[in-house]
């Protein structure tokens, strides 16, 4: 029988982690006193998180990256640390349950050096992927547009050849730290659907910041501000700014993309840990009509529930992860684990601030940003709806 324990040495360096996050993380969050949970407070006029925020999590990064933790799921050749996908599970797992809001900041997401970048020559590698892999730089990458989220490989952003160059032209738009990166891995058709089908013939192309216009900020909720639209018109780059193979950038970032799923799901399975630790705490202190609401049914069948739903989609993200390491493509486990655990977050996350009662309304608090949170994973690399899709046609229909 298969035994997913984590082992000792998974163990080891996740305790080792939580304890960097006390010790390193912590202290910087604490500085920002409520400006990084109150929107009133931390943002900018046009919903972009203040200079302060942003210095506080690019010294997170930095802090994280010294430390080897940043990006230590990549390859030590990439500079990385190497780790097993089930170690970067539980490190992932464990940030989201910890209550420093910074803390998830500390293991590279959208910003960082995403497996994509592997496929950078060793001249990009040095250029663009070390900085990022060091915390010294960030990065986005831009594949969603006005016309084309779920179904992107109807983009209509278009690269074509001129020389020695590629002039890209479109728009991109709820683009992760599109404002603050130093770079965007962009991805454009560089042929025509009738040429090479839907799924070739799209290009990636790193861009840097001062070459594309930010023509927006996408105030989404339970993203605080970090999203932006990006406007291409006529934007050159050279050659060497191709990321891999012309016409092959598509199927490379799809088969990254259960790592993706796997990384949401563990956020989604550790914020719904710490939520329930709060919530059963709060039920069996707070008192009405002469008892603890811990003794009412509906209170403690509601925590209950979120119990069994948070038990069940740690085991089988668990298992998603070992699948990964031993080489599978764990495509329909990663979309029943993405779907599963994200939902049942969204239902905890409804049950324990119903449990808080008007406490649990107040803007900023830890309730309703985690729903609001929970609202985001639902919908972020890949919808409910693509996810079950996704599991039908594994399944043959």
């Amino acid at each position: 029988m298969v035994s997913f324990d984590y082992g000792e040495e998974t163990r080891l360096l996740v305790d080792a982690f939580e304890e960097f996050v006390d010790r390193e993380v912590v202290p910087v969050a604490a500085e920002l006193d409520d400006r990084l949970t109150n929107p009133r407070k931390g943002r900018e006029a046009d919903g972009r998180p203040s200079p302060e925020v942003v210095d506080a999590v690019e010294e997170v990064r930095r802090l994280s990256a010294d430390a080897g933790y940043y990006a230590m799921n990549l390859p030590e050749s990439a500079g990385g640390g190497g780790v097993s996908t089930v170690t970067w599970y539980a490190a992932k797992k464990a940030a989201a349950a910890h209550e420093c809001p910074l803390a998830g900041r500390a293991l590279a997401g959208p910003e960082g050096p995403k497996p994509l970048l592997l496929d950078a020559d060793e001249e990009q590698h040095e250029r663009f992927v070390r900085p990022v892999v060091e915390g010294r730089k960030s990065t986005a990458f831009a594949q969603t547009e006005p016309g084309a989220g779920s179904d992107s490989p109807a983009m209509a952003t278009t690269a074509r050849k001129e020389g020695d160059e590629w002039v890209i032209d479109g728009q991109k738009q709820w683009i992760t730290n599109a404002p603050f990166a130093d770079f965007v891995q962009v991805f454009a058709r560089t042929s025509p659907v009738e040429e090479s089908g839907r799924y070739d013939g799209i290009t990636c192309f790193i861009v840097e910041a001062d070459e594309f216009e930010l023509t927006g900020i996408n105030n989404a909720i339970g993203v605080g501000g970090w999203q932006g639209e990006l406007a291409f018109d006529g934007v050159r780059v050279p050659e060497d700014r191709v990321l891999g193979e012309v016409g092959e950038a598509f199927r490379s970032a799809m088969a990254f993309l259960s790592l993706g799923r796997l990384e949401l799901g563990a956020e989604a399975v550790g914020t719904t840990e710490r939520l329930l630790d709060a919530g059963f705490e709060y039920a069996g202190e707070r008192e009405a009509f002469g008892r603890p609401i811990g003794d009412f049914q509906q209170v403690s069948a509601a925590l209950a529930r979120g119990r069994a739903r948070s038990y069940a989609a740690d085991a089988a993200g668990l298992r998603c992860a070992w699948k990964l390491d031993e080489g599978e493509r764990a495509v329909e486990d990663t979309s029943i684990f993405k779907w599963f655990a994200t939902n049942a977050l969204w239902e905890t996350a409804d049950s324990v601030l119903q449990v808080h009662g008007s406490t649990g309304l107040a803007e900023g608090g830890e309730f309703a940003t985690a729903l609001e949170r929970a609202r985001v994973l639902r919908v972020v690399e890949g919808t409910d709806e693509i996810q079950l899709n996704t599991v039908a046609r594994e399944n043959g229909l």
